[in-house]
Formats: C-alpha cells, structure tokens, sequence
C-alpha cells in the first residue's frame, strides 16, 4: 500500500474490483460476438443494442433457477466448493498494476491496491488454491463423471502449474525481483539496437519464455484446447456436471476472472503493462494501453476456442512433461548464462 491513506487504498481497490466484475460479465458477450464471427453467427442481438445487455439477462436467469443438490452429494463441501475458485480468482487482481503513483486532485494516488516483493508468486499461488474449488466440486457431487473430471484437473494444475511457475524465472534472473511493480517499470526502459530505440518489453528478451507463458495459461484455466476436467464430449459436464443456478455461474464466471488475470498477468509481465505511446505524459493512456493489451490476449484465448480440437489427456501429459518442461529447463539455463557474461544484463 504505501504511506498512502488507508481511505484511498480502499477507493482504488473498490474501482479495480469493479471494472473486473464487469469485465467478466462482458468478457462472456465478447466471447459470444468473437465466436459468432468466426462461425458466421450473429451471436447475442436480442437483448439491448448489439446484445449488450445479455450479461444482465444471463444473470438473472441463473438467479431464478432452482439450486439443486444431489442426495449423494457432500453438502457442504458442495455448496463451498465454487466460492473458492470465483474468491480465489478475484484475490490475484490485488497485486496487479495498472499504473505508477499519480496526482489526482493534488493527492499521492497508487493505481494498484498493494505492492509485495513477492507479487508474480502470490499470483501462482492463488491460482494453485482456486484449482481446490474445481477438485473439491468434482469429488463431493458423488458422481463418477464429476470425480473424473476433479481428477483431471488435480492432473493438469500439477504439470501446468510447474510450467507457468518455470516460464517467469528467466524474468526474475533478469529483473531480481519478484514484485510485478518493479517488472513493469523495469520494461519502460529503453533498448539500443544500433539506430533505434525501442521499449524493453520482455516479450524481446523472454521470446520462449512467452510462449510456455501462453500456452501454460491456457491450461491453467481450462480453455480450449486444454479444458479436460470439463470435456462435454466424455464427461457430460465434467466437476460441474452436478451444479445448477448461481452456483454453476460461480464456476462459470471463475473461468472468465481467471482468464483476465492471466491476461493482466502476461501484459505485465511481457509487454510492458502500461507501456505505450504517450503513457509516459498521461497515466490514463497508460490504462488505455494494458486494457488493448488484455483484449487481445482475451482475443487469443477464443481464437484457439474456434480453431483447435480438443487434445487426449494422454497428449495434454506429454507436452507438459516431455515438451514443455525441458524447454523451460533450457531458457532458465540460457538466460542465467548471459546474464552471468554479460555482468547482469542478458542484452
């Protein structure tokens, strides 16, 4: 937080946790109208201008269904079970920045609720803690299909996990640190290539460190090509099988949070955050700037949905184990030596 007021770190952090609930909402429209342009759909367009307002009417379908819980089901652990991932994905947004400190009214303003040293690995972490609301769901609903899909995702969490945490080392050799405060600002620096000049994204410096970043972060939150604990055409629903009304939405909505985390998360980690034309003069480019770059890793993550088929679990374990991971070995290994001969810096 800072030496900032209390009273402000709350008004930040207010304002961020609401543009992220709608966020999510639209995140679902956006995905519907992205879709629906690759299949030669429409998508939503009855319900207000563009069918902008079928966030609202989803909402309020699910609120009017029945709740419905199965006699062989743990009740309580059932009804638990989806708080956690839905409270769990909204918890990463508190080390996310989406600015400096700034001047507003003559106050001291941090855009960012607070600052850890340890805030890329805070963020792994709850992503590891939400995953339990996915294995706990599946396991208490008392039904096979469930079970197989909790077990699944306790699978891939594990293999992709590792692969996600491996992908940013390469950032903290670079950096030293850990705080995705310093990262970001990190990347506001300069690079001299003879001539030019160009920002130091990360993304420049960590080219396969980014690649295993996006691909881990697809299976991290279950998309397409990798959403097995929840394959509709092996598992009916998967862990959410046995789940109706709100608490299937919690499920639901979860999935879209954590895909903006992971967004917000990219940006920032390898293309600079708030990083952009004229951000340096105006902090609100600089918003401007992270929400273009979160777009369209929004964009990537249903351009994959509309392409690519769904891989066998035994594919999913593969690249993980036999792919991915010797990859990530290979660009610790790589970044740590040039920046062993090149006296801390790798360019």
């Amino acid at each position: 937080m800072g030496d900032q007021p209390i009273w402000i770190t709350f008004i930040v952090t207010f304002a961020i946790m609401t543009v992220l609930l709608l966020s999510m909402a639209y995140t679902t429209w956006y995905e519907r109208k992205v879709l629906a342009r690759f299949q030669d759909r429409l998508g939503p367009t009855r319900t207000g201008k563009a069918g902008l307002m079928q966030p609202l009417a989803d909402a309020v379908k699910l609120m009017g269904k029945e709740d419905l819980v199965p006699d062989a089901a743990d009740r309580n652990v059932f009804l638990f079970a989806p708080l956690i991932t839905f409270t769990t994905a909204l918890l990463s947004a508190a080390v996310i920045p989406w600015g400096g400190t700034v001047q507003i009214f003559g106050t001291d303003v941090n855009l960012y609720p607070t600052d850890i040293n340890v805030g890329a690995l805070f963020i792994l972490a709850t992503g590891s803690i939400g995953v339990y609301g996915i294995i706990l769901g599946g396991w208490s609903s008392g039904n096979r299909y469930s079970l197989l899909g909790a077990i699944r995702s306790a699978a891939q969490v594990i293999s992709y996990e590792l692969i996600l945490g491996f992908s940013l080392v390469g950032i903290f050799i670079i950096t030293g640190t850990m705080s995705l405060t310093d990262i970001m600002f990190k990347q506001h620096e300069m690079l001299s290539f003879g001539p030019f000049e160009i920002s130091n994204w990360f993304v420049l410096t960590q080219p396969l460190g980014f690649v295993l970043f996006v691909i881990a972060a697809v299976a991290e939150t279950n998309r397409a090509p990798f959403d097995l604990p929840e394959a509709e055409s092996e598992l009916v629903a998967g862990f959410m099988t046995e789940y109706s009304a709100m608490r299937f939405a919690l499920y639901f909505l979860g999935e879209y949070i954590s895909m903006i985390i992971m967004s917000l998360f990219a940006a920032t980690l390898f293309l600079g955050g708030t990083s952009g034309p004229g951000a340096d003069k105006f902090w609100g480019l600089g918003i401007m700037w992270l929400v273009l770059k979160v777009m369209a890793f929004l964009f990537f993550y249903i351009w994959l949905r509309a392409t690519l088929p769904r891989f066998r679990f035994d594919q999913l374990m593969g690249l993980a184990w036999k792919v991915l991971l010797p990859l990530a070995i290979l660009n610790i290994v790589v970044t740590a030596f040039f920046r062993l001969i090149g006296n801390g810096q790798v360019f």
